[in-house]
């Protein structure tokens, strides 16, 4: 018989373990959810780093497939569920600031050719509208039946359909141009 010292220091240890394998991974003091539910999709981490700018680490982004994949390209092109999860980190990210950010983005993941999906990057930056505070979690889902869905702290912010729509959002961390090497490989490479 184990004395009941041994039974909750092993309950301990087994709710640790259990804990740990929730958020495997630390990054900025910020725990990455391991598993995403997208729609009724389990998507997997397949990466996650940091976006600095000036020196100034402003968000933890994260990746989730349906299976882990280290071809950049080949994420992009995927007609399937995967979602980018963004920790904001930094008070330094105002909307305003989130918004022309994303515009860049996407100018540099289309090689400058946003206008046939210009309308929907303006409909997806409507996400980014209300004020921005170090904390926010946004959730960046593409299902092929709904298109992009954004979410602010679990909240639908905006909805946005279309494969080539996908494939340039996700372009801005994952293309040859993306906005910050580092961060592209740190997405792909676990």
């Amino acid at each position: 018989r184990n004395s009941p010292m041994i039974r909750t220091l092993t309950a301990l240890l087994v709710a640790v373990a259990f804990s740990a394998s929730l958020h495997a991974t630390e990054i900025n003091d910020v725990d990455i959810d391991d598993v995403l539910s997208a729609g009724n999709q389990e998507l997997v981490l397949n990466g996650a780093g940091t976006r600095s700018k000036f020196f100034f680490d402003v968000y933890v982004a994260a990746l989730y497939l349906k299976n882990s994949h280290d071809d950049a390209q080949a994420i992009i092109d995927a007609d399937e569920p995967m979602a980018i999860r963004l920790y904001i980190t930094s008070d330094l990210i105002t909307s305003e600031r989130m918004a022309n950010s994303t515009r860049d983005g996407f100018v540099r993941s289309t090689d400058g050719n946003i206008a046939p999906i210009e309308d929907k990057i303006e409909e997806l930056i409507k996400a980014f509208k209300d004020d921005i505070e170090e904390g926010d979690v946004f959730d960046l889902v593409y299902t092929p039946e709904a298109g992009v869905t954004v979410y602010k702290d679990g909240d639908v912010e905006s909805s946005v359909q279309g494969l080539a729509f996908k494939k340039a959002l996700f372009g801005i961390w994952l293309s040859d141009n993306p906005i910050q090497k580092s961060l592209r490989k740190a997405l792909v490479n676990r």
